[in-house]
């Protein structure tokens, strides 16, 4: 009964790209999806998405696997950005909250708080 908001950001902390998903869904079984697309030199994420399919095929599209327990302690600092973007969305009520009943709903607000905070934080 429950759902399960997984985002990508860049460098400087702004959304790239999201999926909602079902609260019991692992994180590992979207994680394709969500960096299909995504040019970048090193993808850090945290165990919940340590696979060797899914550091395959990071290496294979050119980029740096940074993930615990095989990875750089230097660069794996930059995985607050990821608990700072989360933690920007929460105090939007709406999101924290999700009253909406259909997804397309909520999906629709989360958009809309991505664009504001990849505004304000320009």
């Amino acid at each position: 009964m429950t759902s399960k908001l997984h985002f990508a950001v860049d460098a400087l902390g702004k959304p790239l790209g999201m999926i909602l998903t079902a609260g019991q869904i692992a994180d590992i079984e979207c994680a394709h999806d969500l960096i299909t697309g995504i040019a970048c030199v090193s993808l850090v994420a945290d165990k919940g998405y340590d696979a060797n399919a899914l550091i395959h095929s990071i290496h294979t599209a050119g980029a740096k696997a940074v993930i615990p327990p095989r990875y750089d302690r230097s660069a794996y600092r930059a995985r607050n950005l990821i608990e700072r973007f989360f933690n920007r969305i929460q105090h939007f009520r709406h999101i924290a909250t999700r009253h909406d009943k259909l997804a397309a709903t909520y999906m629709a607000f989360v958009r809309v708080v991505c664009a504001v905070i990849s505004y304000r934080y320009m």
